[in-house]
């Protein structure tokens, strides 16, 4: 933990619940450690322009509950570029920064893991992200939530899809994974998931409009991550009207509607141990890892691990889809 006096935090990329419990935290484990904390404002970009506020108790008082990021988040291209993160490294030295928590997700990780590496500088990750998608941990910030947001909405649909016997194609996050839209379809008991880790392998509409999926049901709901391996839930919709116009389809987007909301206890829970678990971290002298959790246990991946390598989808869970479905 050598020549480490002050810790900054950032969040960065999208949005995900429980953010906010992770920056109240890393603050607070900081401050009981002993070190000055300061918050970035607007991820990377607030590096580059100098957004920086000091930390004290009360920064992060009340805010457990709250959906979104105090710090503010945005994408910023300019750090993608060696003069931009040149920028970044010379506000860091400026502001005394000696070492960065960045919660966010694959793409801020990505930033971190070569930011640390140029200027070897100590960084510790949090994997901050609804979609679930981040190799080496079980779970991560914001996704419980998400997929309780995403129950209650399909509950809300499947009232209206019952009185009208139609076939509902519901779009939900995850561009290349398909974690919300498999355990979603689960919880909701919908008829089927249309995700991108098999759509390669399959046509999964085929084989659901084959499997004769509305045999004994008067109305069907199918979840469809929104990845362009899917096509997504406008494109499915088109199919069927074309190739099997004897359904009566519709389509609802959940959108940023599931970004939203108070974390669920199991996210506050997450947040707050890995928040924790950074400043550790950071006193065990590791960078350039992220702090995951596996079988209950915290654990740290290295940022290349948890970037590189992709987070397979359980297979087991697409049988008991089907199993349950009939």
């Amino acid at each position: 933990m050598a020549g480490i006096n002050c810790i900054g935090i950032l969040t960065s990329g999208g949005d995900a619940p429980g953010m906010n419990a992770a920056i109240r935290a890393v603050t607070r484990s900081a401050i009981f450690g002993g070190f000055k904390v300061k918050g970035i404002y607007r991820g990377y970009r607030g590096l580059i322009t100098g957004e920086i506020q000091e930390f004290k108790t009360q920064n992060v008082s009340n805010i457990i509950q709250a959906g979104g990021t105090i710090l503010k988040t945005a994408r910023c291209k300019e750090f993608q570029t060696p003069e931009g993160r040149q920028l970044a490294y010379e506000t860091l030295k400026k502001e005394e920064i000696d070492a960065l928590v960045v919660i966010g997700g694959d793409g801020s990780l990505t930033g971190a893991r070569i930011f640390a590496t140029e200027f070897n500088f100590p960084i510790v990750g949090l994997p901050g992200t609804i979609d679930n998608d981040l190799y080496g941990t079980d779970k991560t910030i914001g996704y419980d939530t998400d997929i309780n947001t995403i129950m209650e909405c399909v509950d809300k649909i499947r009232d209206t899809a019952t009185s009208h016997e139609r076939l509902f194609f519901i779009e939900v996050m995850g561009r290349d994974a398909g974690f919300l839209a498999l355990n979603g379809a689960i919880a909701t008991g919908a008829e089927a998931a249309i995700i991108p880790e098999i759509s390669t392998e399959v046509d999964q509409l085929a084989e659901l409009i084959q499997s004769g999926f509305r045999k004994s049901k008067n109305s069907s709901i199918v979840l469809v991550a929104e990845s362009p391996i899917t096509g997504g839930a406008m494109a499915l919709a088109e199919r069927v009207k074309n190739e099997y116009p004897q359904y009566d389809v519709r389509v609802t987007i959940l959108g940023h509607l599931q970004r939203g909301g108070s974390p669920t206890a199991v996210d506050r829970i997450l947040a707050s141990r890995m928040g924790a678990a950074a400043v550790d971290a950071l006193l065990e002298d590791q960078r350039n890892v992220m702090i995951g959790i596996r079988n209950d246990e915290i654990v740290y991946v290295p940022f290349s691990k948890a970037i590189k390598n992709d987070k397979p989808i359980n297979r087991e869970l697409l049988n008991t889809l089907r199993r349950l479905s009939i």
